[in-house]
């Protein structure tokens, strides 16, 4: 049995031209994951350290919830349900119908095989072991081969301010189906977490690549990451390149509401707006070939521009996307040098 994505290329070997490649990627949800499962394909596993998300985790019928670690986590495992883009694939509902039978909550869909990854994560840090080391051994036993490192041990949780009130993100997210306006956010307990060891470690590397900020959401996929004390001052130092691939295009997220969310707080719903987000911390930036006529002003903003397909529908495309993006690092390193 393999592990492999059911769309994936059953090579073995990774491209020669990236094999030395060291890179860290910072992601969280359905689109950082198409593009980490691109990176895995070229970079050799021990090069490769994902930085993931977990402003969206919660507690849930007395379980403890990774959603953007586990999609990431499945994607990488060739586990991810590819009609979803959530949960595992060959899902099946029984513990959901009986739940609902028993007048239970049912709006957070908890499929059996899924629901296994969280009744094995949740006793294993009731018993004092951290996040970290949980989602390494889970991911070990599932097949994923490169670092995935959670942004830290720590609770961070990520709460939705709205004309109505703050809400807890899934309640939003999921419960609400993202239909309430969106005025702000807020990362509750940050300001008291520090970064997982081993993200500090990986961007402290001095023979690192890039950072590449996966095309997630910036609000509420990048940002909780960021705005663990030290994260950003780390990414700020590392001795490589910060490149972001836009979520946008066309003025559209591929997937979630980050173009709803842009709306609201007012921000244009272009990519332009996504590397203005990133102010300071980028030296390069991906755009979409949709949105090819913003090139000069990334550029004005003093950042290195690709220009690139960046839609992934498939395995092939997600594949593309990455070696897109490393040829773009090595071509920032040759103009560096």
């Amino acid at each position: 049995m393999t592990n492999r994505p059911a769309d994936k290329d059953p090579r073995d070997g990774k491209e020669a031209q990236f094999a030395g490649m060291r890179c860290v990627a910072l992601c969280g949800g359905v689109g950082g994951a198409k593009l980490a499962v691109g990176l895995d394909a070229l970079l050799v596993p021990e090069n490769l350290t994902i930085i993931t998300n977990t402003g969206d985790d919660f507690v849930h019928l007395g379980l403890h919830i990774s959603p953007d670690l586990d999609t990431v986590m499945y994607s990488l495992a060739g586990l991810a349900n590819p009609d979803t883009g959530w949960g595992r694939a060959g899902e099946s509902w029984r513990f959901m119908s009986a739940l609902r039978a028993l007048g239970g909550e049912d709006w957070f869909q908890l499929g059996d095989l899924d629901l296994a990854t969280h009744i094995e994560r949740s006793r294993r840090l009731a018993a004092g072991e951290s996040l970290s080391a949980v989602t390494r051994d889970l991911g070990a036993r599932l097949g994923v081969a490169p670092a995935l490192v959670p942004m830290s041990d720590a609770p961070v949780r990520t709460i939705v301010d709205t004309p109505d009130g703050a809400l807890a993100f899934q309640h939003y997210f999921v419960r609400d189906k993202c239909a309430p306006a969106v005025t702000g956010f807020r990362f509750a307990g940050a300001e008291t977490a520090q970064p997982a060891p081993g993200a500090l470690a990986a961007l402290g590397d001095p023979a690192l690549d890039a950072i590449i900020i996966c095309p997630s959401n910036p609000f509420v996929s990048i940002d909780p990451i960021l705005a663990v004390p030290g994260m950003r001052e780390a990414i700020a130092a590392a001795p490589a390149p910060v490149i972001a691939v836009s979520p946008i295009v066309g003025g559209q997220a591929i997937k979630g509401p980050t173009a709803k969310m842009m709306r609201e707080l007012g921000v244009p719903g272009d990519a332009l707006a996504i590397a203005d987000h990133y102010a300071g911390l980028l030296d390069g930036f991906v755009l979409d070939a949709t949105d090819q006529p913003l090139a000069r002003q990334i550029r004005d903003r003093e950042l290195q521009c690709l220009v690139s397909d960046t839609l992934m529908t498939g395995y092939e495309e997600k594949l593309a996307l990455a070696r897109a993006v490393l040829q773009f690092v090595q071509q920032m390193q040759q103009k560096a040098t």
